[in-house]
């Protein structure tokens, strides 16, 4: 087991929105997702669970803190995980967050207050301020999570520039799932610190970490400075997405590389699937030849029959794989 009272190393690269299996009586299946995450890393693929296609707001604050200590009692590395603990409630945001940083997460995705509509930018810095007095650790990486999409409550720069002067260290930096580039270059013009001899090279000192929601970003994410991607699709697709954030400055093929990312999305994002969630676990069902994996909670439904009959062909299309799936098989 992983013991770390040190601060953590900063968590870049392409990280999973870990899919959560679920037994027949919808409990969380705990030897699957464990399997699966160890599937991941194993190709370089860091660690989102309790993310959007978790699944994450269909589950208790309990399950979620369960699940995490199963992953840290089979020895994963907490510096590989960014665990999301944004709640409408701000104990349970208090207590998800400060679980995570006792396992030495290396950071935390941060949901603001989704229930409540129209509220003003002051509440939601009290929100954010709050919890991050009430865990009140100075290991605390918060990376704000801005899905207007579905949460519709966003993070917008004036609020991150407040959080970074009032807590220059806790605020760690963000993830833009608004599905607008422009939208991401905003923030990434504004806090990404980088010298003009770095810019187009490498990536220098920054106080602000860019994340993309979408692969299909991510070559544009790398080029003015972003840290990477928290993919859905790295659920099933983690080695390509890496490829690309490995070689985004050094390879002459990552336009190309690009656009084979973006037509396995594609495939997943099709709307003739009742959503992507139901379709990624379907895909790993498939290439694990195990179809406990397609279980879906409520209110989700997974692919008829005929949906999945789609999903295969169209994967198969393609030429998709995922090599070594087996291993996330239960036992």
């Amino acid at each position: 087991m992983f013991v770390r009272n040190q601060m953590p190393e900063p968590i870049r690269g392409v990280l999973a929105p870990v899919v959560t299996p679920f037994r027949a009586d919808l409990s969380p299946d705990r030897q699957r997702f464990i399997r699966h995450c160890q599937w991941l890393l194993s190709h370089n693929c860091g660690l989102a669970v309790f993310g959007t296609n978790s699944e994450a707001n269909s589950m208790s604050a309990e399950e979620r803190m369960a699940l995490l200590d199963a992953l840290v009692a089979a020895g994963i590395d907490p510096s590989r995980m960014m665990p999301g603990t944004g709640c409408c409630s701000i104990t349970e945001t208090v207590e998800l967050t400060a679980h995570a940083v006792k396992h030495g997460c290396a950071g935390v995705l941060m949901l603001p207050p989704f229930y409540y509509k129209n509220v003003s930018e002051e509440g939601l810095y009290r929100y954010f301020s709050e919890v991050v007095q009430r865990v009140g650790d100075t290991r605390l990486k918060i990376y704000l999570y801005h899905i207007p999409p579905v949460a519709i409550v966003g993070i917008t720069p004036k609020m991150v520039e407040r959080l970074l002067t009032a807590y220059p260290t806790a605020i760690a930096g963000m993830k833009d799932s608004s599905g607008d580039w422009n939208n991401t270059k905003t923030f990434l013009d504004a806090f990404v610190v980088r010298t003009a001899r770095a810019a187009h090279t490498a990536r220098a000192a920054r106080t602000f970490d860019v994340f993309v929601g979408s692969e299909s970003f991510l070559l544009a994410n790398m080029r003015n400075g972003g840290a990477g991607t928290i993919s859905a699709t790295a659920n099933v697709n983690p080695a390509a997405i890496h490829k690309l954030y490995k070689e985004w400055n050094t390879a002459d093929d990552t336009d190309q590389q690009q656009s084979k990312l973006n037509v396995v999305r594609e495939v997943f994002g099709n709307r003739r699937f009742p959503s992507m969630i139901a379709a990624l676990k379907q895909a790993i069902a498939i290439y694990a030849n195990d179809p406990e994996w397609t279980r879906v909670r409520p209110p989700l439904v997974e692919l008829t029959a005929g949906e999945a009959k789609l999903l295969a062909a169209d994967l198969k299309a393609i030429d998709f794989a995922m090599p070594g799936i087996d291993c996330s098989r239960g036992r």
